[in-house]
């Protein structure tokens, strides 16, 4: 896994999760796979019929010099005109947030992010998210000691 947004989870609920192939350059592909980047600020949008990524953080490649890429540059993610669609329709019509779960490379080579259709979380949402996940760990220290 080049990079994963472990806050999206708590911070959004999540509904729905595809896979979008990401349009990248050959320093950044170098780089992702050192595994420094980060795309915990990161959000997708549609802009003229395709979806954008902006807001990721993939490092500068050392060894590329004057060859090298923006670090923050937006990124345009490939997916079915149809799916595009859907996505941008979600997002205006219902209020939901794109968000990028992870980025990976799958068993062909290829960087893939995993992005999610989110709603916000408010407050006592996170909360409750809190208080459910110390619950279950707290069970899981009853059951091993109960063993």
């Amino acid at each position: 896994m080049a990079a994963e947004n472990r806050k999206a989870r708590y911070s959004y609920e999540i509904l729905d999760v595809f896979e979008a192939g990401i349009a990248l350059t050959g320093t950044e592909v170098k780089s992702l796979r050192g595994g420094k980047s980060n795309i915990t600020d990161a959000y997708a949008a549609a802009k003229g019929g395709s979806l954008q990524l902006y807001n990721a953080y993939i490092p500068e490649y050392l060894q590329a010099n004057r060859f090298n890429h923006e670090t923050r540059r937006p990124r345009q993610l490939l997916m079915h005109r149809r799916e595009i669609g859907k996505l941008a329709a979600a997002v205006e019509r219902e209020g939901m947030t794109l968000v990028p779960l992870e980025i990976y490379f799958n068993e062909k080579g290829r960087a893939k992010v995993k992005l999610a259709i989110g709603r916000g979380k408010k407050a006592h949402d996170k909360r409750e998210s809190e208080k459910e996940r110390d619950w279950k760990r707290e069970q899981g220290r009853l059951l091993k000691q109960r063993d």
